[in-house]
């Protein structure tokens, strides 16, 4: 699957991989190399983070229902907890600096394709 910020029409990822059930979304990228992912939730809620077992850093994207950026965690640093202050829908894991290099930005309108 391919990530693409429609507000700055660049592509943020390709590969990405959808993580849609518990199983998926508790594994995340522990134990993995690093792999664009894009967990995706029934409905907007606070969604806790840890990187337990996860072993280099990496940015992450928070997008309500509408697909819009509506926080970004960058350097998101091994064996740590991050809780968002919005609620969102889905979230993007990338590599590290993704976001600086994408231009990627609160109230961006992402894709996935």
């Amino acid at each position: 699957m391919q990530i693409k910020n429609k507000t700055k029409k660049t592509v943020i990822a390709k590969n990405a991989k959808a993580c849609k059930n518990i199983i998926s979304q508790t594994i995340g990228l522990m134990f993995s190399k690093t792999r664009p992912l894009i967990f995706i939730f029934k409905k907007e809620k606070i969604i806790q983070l840890h990187m337990f077992f996860v072993f280099y850093p990496i940015d992450v994207l928070f997008l309500d229902k509408k697909n819009t950026v509506v926080e970004i965690k960058e350097n998101f640093r091994p064996f740590t907890f991050y809780t968002p202050k919005n609620r969102s829908m889905y979230i993007i894991e990338l590599p590290k600096n993704t976001a600086k290099k994408s231009k990627t930005g609160i109230g961006d309108k992402i894709e996935f394709l």
